[in-house]
């Protein structure tokens, strides 16, 4: 993987732990840089950034909130911080503290798909397609 592309991966998590980016800011950087994929893994606290040739970056999530990961996987909690966050509401820091709650261990960004793959501690899945895709 290029430096650039490094780069760019490091300044979009930044700006999403400090919470200064919003989600689509950050969709359209990782696009512009190749990336294809990321995974948001809550319980390794990593998220890994992919890219079509199989590359792959890993950055460190913000360290856990003092609460668990909710052991029932709540959709309509997720589906509450998704709407929060598009409405510019809810930002990164917040949006973890929330979908912890509602039981949420991961979620995989599919960019060049256009949606997101919310997982439950029981192989749950809640799938939310971004505003803008057909």
């Amino acid at each position: 993987m290029n430096e650039t592309t490094i780069a760019t991966i490091e300044r979009c998590a930044q700006a999403s732990k400090d919470g200064t980016a919003h989600f689509g800011a950050i969709v359209q950087a990782l696009t512009g840089a190749g990336v294809e994929a990321y995974f948001a893994d809550y319980r390794s606290n990593a998220t890994t950034y992919y890219l079509p040739s199989g590359e792959t970056h890993a950055v460190a999530l913000p360290p856990p909130p003092a609460m668990p990961i909710a052991g029932a996987f709540d959709a309509a909690g997720i589906q509450a911080a998704i709407r929060g966050a598009q409405r510019g509401e809810v930002m990164y820091p917040e949006f973890l503290t929330l979908s912890r709650a509602a039981g949420c261990v991961g979620y995989m960004v599919w960019l060049a798909g256009r949606h997101v793959s919310y997982f439950g501690r029981r192989g749950e899945v809640h799938v939310e397609r971004f505003p803008d895709a057909p």
